[in-house]
């Protein structure tokens, strides 16, 4: 009865959770406020399925959401090729969703922008930057985990050194 409870007054994760987030293989992201079939997708995009972002985890297997799934508000989802359907999570996978992510909150910011004359006008649209705020994709979750992996998976360079060894001696 308590889990019940908790699980239906959880709040969003992302800030305007009235739609559906899909990140295309050509690196669109497109918003969907109406109820969508993965299947409605899918078939625009023969060759890729699609993944739910919060089911991505470095190290795991994809877990690609079936035709008759619909898109459920304040999620992101990912188009991944079909060659990579049985393969594991990893770091550049998850470079996609980032890369994506940022260009659109970039896309996003400068759609906002606008130029003002030299004088006055200054204070006037710093008010309005904070009223009218940017809704970004949340990603904080994932994005710890991401760093880690960036770290821990650099790529090592060998070391051509003479490696200086001490002769043997017998007791």
């Amino acid at each position: 009865m308590g889990n019940y409870v908790s699980c239906t007054f959880a709040p969003p994760l992302m800030k305007n959770a009235k739609a559906a987030r899909v990140i295309f293989p050509t690196g669109e992201v497109k918003q969907f406020r109406q109820m969508v079939k993965a299947a409605e997708l899918m078939l625009e995009h023969p060759n890729y399925f699609l993944v739910n972002s919060r089911s991505l985890h470095i190290g795991r297997r994809f877990s690609a959401l079936a035709a008759d799934e619909d898109l459920e508000f304040g999620n992101v989802y990912i188009f991944f090729p079909m060659r990579r359907l049985n393969s594991v999570v990893t770091a550049p996978d998850m470079a996609v969703l980032f890369l994506a992510a940022n260009s659109a909150a970039k896309r996003l910011s400068a759609a906002k922008a606008r130029v003002l004359p030299e004088n006055g006008g200054g204070e006037e649209s710093s008010t309005e930057s904070e009223n009218n705020e940017v809704p970004r994709l949340n990603l904080e979750g994932v994005e710890s985990g991401f760093q880690y992996r960036l770290s821990y998976c650099r790529s090592r360079k060998p070391v051509l050194e003479t490696i200086n060894e001490e002769p043997v001696r017998s007791r």
